[in-house]
């Protein structure tokens, strides 16, 4: 006797169990239950085909990426497509923990661009008394949510990705090499191609720790960690201990474990002055 195919919104509470730990109650017949079902199966990959990207493919996800909501339609994102390899190679040389940036088909790089609006208001010769964090701020945010959007437009073509903030280690030699101008900055890189190999969902923190109703509440956050950290490990353990050199083995290697020995060694210390001297005041 045959089995009967499994719905997708059976697919979508199988997903969601898996990425979150809980059980979340689908509508039947839920409109776009395909697409939410991509985005709750997402996953970075770092592995690709030889199958090159067609330019003319990559002209319309850039179309849908920049097609993405943009803060009082100031439009502040650009995208760097990387195509010289030697220029690839001399970024990934920047990044030599990361060699899946030299083996991707396709090398973006999403930029926060503020320099346009100011150079319009020199044209219209009007004051930018904008000169503050929040200019800084809404720039980069544009920058982030149209690669968010580019990712999903890749995903709905068959195409995987892997952001890589890493970029922002080498701020400086990444924007010499990629001729950015004052207030303009590198906001992430993000690797494209075919799939090789299926990908994973990778478990998240529960929905209990991330969402939260009229208030900001962390009632019983450590228990939820915990609970987070032994789920996690027993489906995807983390092969090394990070900073071994530093910290003596940890009895359970968890998330939590990695994230406080990632965030207690100085990373990116110079980003501020980076983007200072990029003609951004921050105050």
């Amino acid at each position: 006797m045959s089995q009967r195919p499994i719905t997708l919104s059976e697919q979508l509470a199988d997903a969601a169990l898996q990425r979150f730990g809980e059980s979340l109650r689908i509508p039947p017949d839920l409109p776009g239950a395909d697409e939410l079902l991509r985005m709750l199966t997402h996953s970075s990959h770092r592995k690709w085909t030889n199958q090159a990207v067609a330019p003319d493919l990559l002209q319309v996800l850039f179309a849908c990426a920049l097609s993405a909501p943009s803060k009082s339609d100031l439009q502040q994102a650009d995208i760097v497509h990387v195509e010289e390899r030697s220029r690839i190679k001399a970024i990934a040389d920047l990044i030599p923990d990361m060699p899946w940036i030299n083996d991707a088909p396709v090398f973006l790089v999403f930029c926060a661009n503020n320099l346009r609006i100011r150079q319009i208001g020199q044209w219209r010769e009007k004051p930018f008394v904008n000169d503050h964090l929040d200019h800084f701020m809404n720039a980069a945010v544009d920058a982030g949510i149209v690669m968010s959007q580019f990712i999903r437009a890749a995903e709905a073509v068959g195409l995987v990705t892997v952001p890589i903030s890493a970029v922002r280690n080498h701020a400086d030699q990444t924007s010499a090499l990629l001729g950015l101008p004052d207030a303009v900055f590198p906001v992430a890189g993000l690797c494209v191609g075919y799939p090789l190999e299926s990908g994973r969902i990778m478990p998240r923190l529960p929905l209990a720790v991330t969402t939260h109703v009229d208030q900001f509440d962390e009632s019983g956050l450590k228990d939820h960690i915990d609970a987070y950290d032994a789920r996690r490990h027993a489906l995807f353990p983390l092969r090394r201990q990070r900073h071994a050199n530093i910290y003596p083995d940890a009895k359970l290697n968890g998330w939590s474990e990695d994230k406080a020995r990632h965030y207690s060694v100085e990373e990116r210390a110079d980003f501020g002055a980076f983007i200072r001297n990029k003609k951004f005041s921050l105050k």
